[in-house]
């Protein structure tokens, strides 16, 4: 069974997405050779179990397209509307990616994504951050 690492877009929509979704989906299939899940509409699509399969051929054309073939919400864990209550489904998540077998979940957004993402690696998921953002407003990503 091959590798598999989780992908998703967090926050604002913006230009670039596309391009980062595209950079480490090539590198993550054609260098690595790990099989790629994209979640849909950020974390909301990660707590409901949402995702497609991500492969050259639909990472193919997207380079020069806008925004995110993801799409993707505002959404919290720690605190998501859902059924007309606020939940965690922080548990909820860590479950999906275990049951999916993801050895790493790649998040792309700004200061409240990396904040998302903080409290995800605290419970035990292996993450790695892609900052987007024009408020700086994430420390040390200038180095």
């Amino acid at each position: 069974m091959r590798k598999s690492i989780g992908i998703l877009t967090s926050g604002g929509d913006s230009p670039g997405l596309n391009a980062a979704i595209r950079g480490v989906g090539k590198a993550i299939e054609g260098r690595y050779g790990y099989s790629i899940i994209g979640f849909l509409d950020g974390f909301r699509g990660l707590a409901e179990n949402r995702y497609i399969k991500l492969d050259s051929a639909s990472l193919s054309g997207i380079l020069t397209h806008g925004g995110t073939i993801l799409g993707t919400s505002r959404d919290k864990p720690h605190k998501m509307p859902m059924n007309g209550k606020i939940v965690d489904v922080t548990d909820k998540i860590i479950r999906n990616c275990n049951k999916l077998g993801l050895e790493a979940l790649v998040c792309l957004g700004g200061g409240g994504t990396q904040k998302n993402a903080s409290r995800l690696m605290e419970h035990g998921l292996n993450v790695i951050t892609l900052p987007k953002t024009i408020d700086n407003d994430v420390p040390m990503t200038d180095v």
